[in-house]
């Protein structure tokens, strides 16, 4: 009788990837991201584990939205104090925060837990084309986006 295989911190080989956002549309990349920091893209796949890989995402600052998307969609912070609500435009965002706009989308596609939290961890996120993880040897991941 065979066994279902499970993977634990001892059979885990994680990889270095680097993406390019430039062109790409934001829930189309943050998707397939989320996917790659959750090791779904592997068939060693357990759901309790972290069997994700390092991501590394250049170029954020050229993402784009669809629609209307950069005038209508908001980012929202609160302060912590009464009345501390901020709402945030995402062409607003967009320009100053170019890391964040990526990093938004792609931590609400992870799970809402310690697993989730550990798999954000393995997120860069970088507004221009240059990155400080040479060392790595990471390898340029090419993504089926429409």
């Amino acid at each position: 009788m065979k066994t279902t295989f499970m993977a634990n911190a001892s059979n885990i080989e994680r990889k270095w990837y680097v993406v390019d956002a430039e062109g790409q549309t934001v829930g189309r990349l943050a998707a397939e991201v989320a996917k790659v920091l959750r090791g779904k893209n592997k068939p060693t796949f357990t759901p309790h584990v972290d069997t994700g890989d390092y991501v590394i995402v250049i170029n954020a600052e050229k993402v784009k939205f669809t629609g209307k998307k950069l005038t209508d969609k908001t980012y929202f912070r609160h302060s912590g104090y009464q009345g501390g609500t901020t709402f945030t435009a995402a062409g607003h965002m967009l320009e100053r925060f170019p890391e964040r706009v990526l990093e938004h989308a792609i931590k609400g596609m992870l799970p809402k837990n310690r697993l989730g939290a550990q798999m954000y961890r393995k997120l860069s996120v970088y507004a221009g084309p240059e990155h400080p993880h040479a060392a790595q040897k990471p390898k340029k991941l090419e993504l089926n986006i429409r």
